[in-house]
C-alpha cells in the first residue's frame, strides 16, 4: 500500500487598498489575535463560502413545491405570527 503524500501550495494574492482600510483590517486582526493575511484569507473564505451557498439549487418534487407555495400563500393567522409580524426587524434599525 502506498500513503498518500499531501502537500500544502500556497499562492500569492497582492490587493491595493486605501490606508484607511488596512488600518481598519489590521485592527481586526489584532482583535482576533491574527495577522493581517490570516486575518484576510479567513474573511475572503467564508465571503466566498457564503455567496456559493447563495448559489445553491434546491430541487423537489411538484407535490412539496405545491405545499411550499400554498403555505406561503396561506400564511398562518394566530396571535404567535401576529406578533412575530410586529416585532422589530434588525435591519430596519
Amino acid at each position: 500500500m502506498s500513503s498518500a503524500v499531501h502537500t500544502t501550495r500556497t499562492l500569492a494574492v497582492n490587493l491595493r487598498v486605501r490606508e484607511d482600510i488596512r488600518s481598519l483590517i489590521d485592527r481586526a486582526a489584532q482583535a482576533q489575535g491574527k495577522s493581517r493575511s490570516e486575518f484576510m484569507i479567513d474573511a475572503a473564505r467564508r465571503a466566498a463560502e457564503e455567496a456559493l451557498l447563495d448559489q445553491t439549487l434546491v430541487r423537489v418534487d411538484q407535490e412539496t413545491w405545491d405545499y411550499f407555495v400554498s403555505v406561503l400563500d396561506n400564511p398562518p393567522a394566530n396571535e404567535g405570527y401576529e406578533r412575530l409580524m410586529r416585532a422589530p426587524r434588525p435591519w430596519e434599525s
